[in-house]
């Protein structure tokens, strides 16, 4: 296939949340159109009427755009609609049959057991020779070689062996006449000139039936490479019910695309040497699908918030401040709209972007800026206000001070290195009840630095509130 222009597709089933994995096989699929020249196709496969939602097709849409696989690009083509393929899909069954590539059976799943005396034996030809025609009720088979080996040439596993007697004459049609995965599939890859199936390695055994299906429907086998599954902490396979999986979420909660799609990329290929920070350009120039792992993959979810958060530092503060808008604004904010002050953010940005990991962090970090009261974290009350640390001292000893110190970063930090000296604390110490009281956490942005962007008033006002409530 050197010679034939590379078309590779990624086939997502609208059934639910875009799952990570899928997003990884559709980057991959991506980063191979994009290095040769090729096209990238995108499929819907749409044919399960029960499950499928438009929404759900919409979603695959945004969340494929949000990681660069859009429509926009002049190497994309599609979406295409599965079910739309369907008189293809018959037809090809008919071609087939007509061609003793495949034959109807009546046999029930009671039936073969019944002969083969197990529900774990597989299908044993029974009709193969009877001459069955198209009924109601009657499947089609594909015809399985008796003898032989069918070889699957894999750019990721190597030279896969299945035995055709181990093999069973698997089901491609229904008995009401509506194609199996199997065959649609195959179908499709046929019609839309695939060239390359890279997808994952759950599908390996549907590849031994399409290297058979391939060629009885006139066509070349694509080639083949199947990714390696992926999995949590405890090696298990990542379960839409079990763990974090969808793309969306993490999309919602403020990663950004080019992290996680830099992140997706790493799962079972790496560029070589100690380098995983990398940007779309280097990584399509690098990635090569024998380079890529067999092993299992762990997403961990710890190494995509460390890739995030220094991504997130690699921002201009400007465009820091502008990724920030979703989590600044209703319904996401806890301040009302006319308290929020544009100016103030841009101030407090800089030292804001030095410690989020996901932009959606933002919020807690700077709502004390904008709310008229801090709201506590009773955990962290009741830690800076122990009493060995001389809390009551402290607060009214700084607000004191407050009244002669000028009203800068510096200032402001020296005027509490000498409360805390008077009562035999270092600043760390000293620090923690005014922080709480300021900002109602034990955590945040540089103290000094906020109480000179929270303004003289309000620190005032703040140290005297919590004062009282000390009682």
């Amino acid at each position: 296939m050197t010679d034939t222009p590379v078309r590779v597709r990624f086939a997502p089933s609208p059934t639910g949340m875009f799952h990570v994995g899928g997003a990884r096989s559709a980057l991959f699929n991506w980063a191979v159109a994009e290095r040769a020249g090729g096209i990238f196709v995108l499929r819907i496969e749409d044919t399960d009427a029960a499950r499928n939602r438009p929404e759900w097709t919409e979603g695959i849409i945004s969340a494929l755009d949000w990681i660069g696989v859009t429509t926009r690009s002049p190497i994309f083509e599609g979406p295409y609609f599965q079910s739309a393929y369907e008189p293809q899909h018959r037809a090809a069954a008919a071609k087939l049959h007509a061609d003793g590539r495949a034959y109807y059976c009546d046999c029930t799943r009671e039936d073969v057991q019944a002969r083969t005396g197990s529900e774990h034996k597989g299908y044993d030809g029974f009709c193969r020779d009877r001459g069955l025609e198209a009924a109601p009720g009657r499947a089609l088979r594909f015809r399985t070689p008796d003898e032989g080996v069918n070889v699957v040439d894999d750019l990721i596993r190597g030279r896969v062996e299945f035995p055709n007697d181990a093999m069973e004459d698997f089901v491609i049609a229904r008995g009401d006449g509506s194609p199996l995965y199997v065959l649609a599939n195959a179908v499709d890859d046929i019609e839309q000139r695939i060239t390359h199936v890279i997808r994952g390695e759950e599908h390996l055994s549907n590849a031994a039936r399409q290297q058979l299906l391939w060629p009885a429907l006139g066509a070349r086998p694509p080639v083949w490479a199947h990714l390696p599954v992926i999995v949590n902490e405890k090696r298990q396979k990542l379960s839409k019910r079990r763990d974090k999986v969808a793309l969306e979420s993490y999309r919602d909660e403020g990663y950004l695309a080019e992290a996680m799609v830099n992140y997706l990329m790493l799962l079972g290929w790496g560029p070589g040497g100690d380098r995983e920070i990398l940007p779309w350009a280097e990584m399509v120039r690098l990635f090569d699908l024998s380079d890529v792992n067999s092993a299992s993959a762990f997403f961990d979810e710890k190494k995509l918030r460390a890739f995030n958060g220094e991504y997130i530092r690699g921002l201009t503060v400007e465009d820091f401040i502008e990724r920030c808008g979703p989590w600044l604004q209703a319904p996401v904010a806890p301040w009302k709209p006319s308290d929020f002050d544009p100016a103030v953010f841009a101030q407090a940005a800089p030292l804001a972007q030095t410690r989020v990991a996901v932009l959606s962090e933002i919020t807690a970090n700077v709502d004390f800026l904008f709310l008229p009261e801090p709201v506590f974290d009773q955990a962290s009350w009741d830690k800076a206000m122990a009493g060995k640390n001389s809390p009551r001292e402290i607060l009214s000893g700084y607000l004191a001070r407050l009244g002669t110190a000028d009203w800068t970063a510096d200032a402001l930090k020296t005027a509490l290195e000498e409360v805390g000296a008077e009562h035999g604390l270092k600043l760390g110490k000293a620090q923690a009840p005014v922080r709480v009281a300021v900002t109602g956490r034990t955590v945040g942005l540089p103290l000094f630095e906020s109480l000179e962007l929270l303004g003289a008033p309000r620190v005032r006002a703040r140290l005297q509130a919590a004062l009282a409530r000390l009682g």
